[in-house]
């Protein structure tokens, strides 16, 4: 099967408005480009009044009864919409889940190392998920790998403030916990 390497246009930031001629009602309330509220009227005449000034007819609110249309520049109105929109794309953070993997015999400068990584990530806002796997005879020897995820935890909340968001828990042969800042 052939992937399509054609470039996919890129979704717009800012939704979709009516303007001028694309607007459906037949009257509107109208606001003036100033923001002061002009009145309810018929579409066609709102529009005559925003080409009057040389400016377009938006809808800004059309399940409104009558819908809600202003006469401001479109151009500039769009440009500042999608202002808003990347500064605020820019603000948000997903929250991830990062894995750090430790051993039952993982030495103490490997321990630190692992912290000071899981103190990047949790600097960052992401989530810590913390595993040991257990291998041959590791696996009759759990309360162990329970004490060196506890000694991860302890070294962890002597550098910033963590806590659990899931407890150590022995899922086969794996022993998991995951960490958040508080």
């Amino acid at each position: 099967m052939r992937i399509s390497r054609k470039k996919r246009p890129k979704k717009s930031l800012v939704p979709r408005y009516n303007l001028n001629h694309s607007i459906t009602a037949k009257e509107v309330r109208v606001l003036g480009a100033d923001g002061s509220n002009v009145g309810v009227m018929t579409l066609s005449a709102a529009i005559s009044m925003a080409k009057d000034l040389e400016l377009d007819l938006v809808e800004i609110n059309p399940k409104a009864l009558p819908p809600v249309t202003q006469i401001l520049d479109f151009k500039h109105f769009k440009y500042q919409k999608e202002k808003e929109m990347r500064k605020q794309k820019n603000n948000s953070h997903v929250s991830d889940i990062k894995g750090i993997r430790l051993s039952m015999r993982i030495g103490a400068g490997d321990m630190e190392t692992r912290k000071n990584q899981a103190v990047k990530f949790l600097d960052r806002g992401d989530k810590v998920k913390v595993e040991i796997i257990l291998r041959g005879a590791e696996r009759y020897k759990t309360p162990l790998a329970f004490d060196v995820i506890g000694k991860f935890y302890t070294l962890l909340h002597e550098e910033m403030n963590v806590k659990y968001e899931q407890e150590a828990l022995r899922q086969g042969n794996k022993i998991t916990a995951i960490i958040i800042k508080s």
